[in-house]
């Protein structure tokens, strides 16, 4: 049996339709894409917190993380405790995380807002998550999206460690765009 013409004619409508470019942009996307560093600017910036901390007397570990929440860029200092590469992706995931959800740039700024949570500490309890000084959001120098994290750790005080951060964010912010 032959399809009727108004079959053939609802099908050839329909694929014109889908080979048409106007009318594949008028088509919802069902692919979800994100904004994040490269590569290269993220050693770069990685290495960057770590030089200027190393200049001042301190090594320290630098974490990149990307907008999954993993690591994109680690840089250890010669001489770090152990410890410091995991406080150093902590603070970063912290500073993305959190400054994502309640807009704040640092750690520190979280810290100040009172965003650790209640008296209990229960946000301190979640995996990974860590309200020290030493983290900074990184964010898009023409937006302000959010590009991930990074978290600078083993200097005597979680300031100095932010110190760093921040010196090396502004070092290469013109860059995120």
């Amino acid at each position: 049996m032959l399809p009727n013409a108004k079959t053939v004619l609802s099908a050839a409508a329909l694929i014109a339709a889908f080979l048409n470019p106007i009318a594949r942009a008028q088509t919802p996307s069902h692919i979800v894409t994100s904004q994040k560093l490269d590569w290269a600017t993220a050693a770069a910036l990685a290495a960057e917190a770590v030089r200027l901390c190393a200049a001042q007397g301190y090594s320290v570990t630098a974490t990149v993380v990307d907008t999954t929440g993993h690591e994109q860029a680690v840089v250890k200092g010669d001489t770090v405790p152990l410890q410091s590469l995991s406080v150093s992706y902590r603070k970063a995931y912290t500073a993305y995380a959190y400054g994502l959800a309640f807009h704040k740039n640092t750690t520190s700024e979280l810290i100040a807002a009172g965003v650790t949570g209640p008296a209990n500490g229960a946000l301190n309890t979640i995996p990974e998550v860590l309200f020290v000084p030493g983290g900074v959001t990184l964010r898009s120098a023409t937006d302000h999206t959010i590009l991930g994290g990074l978290g600078v750790s083993g200097a005597p005080g979680g300031d100095k460690d932010e110190a760093c951060a921040l010196h090396a964010v502004e070092k290469f912010r013109s860059t995120f765009q």
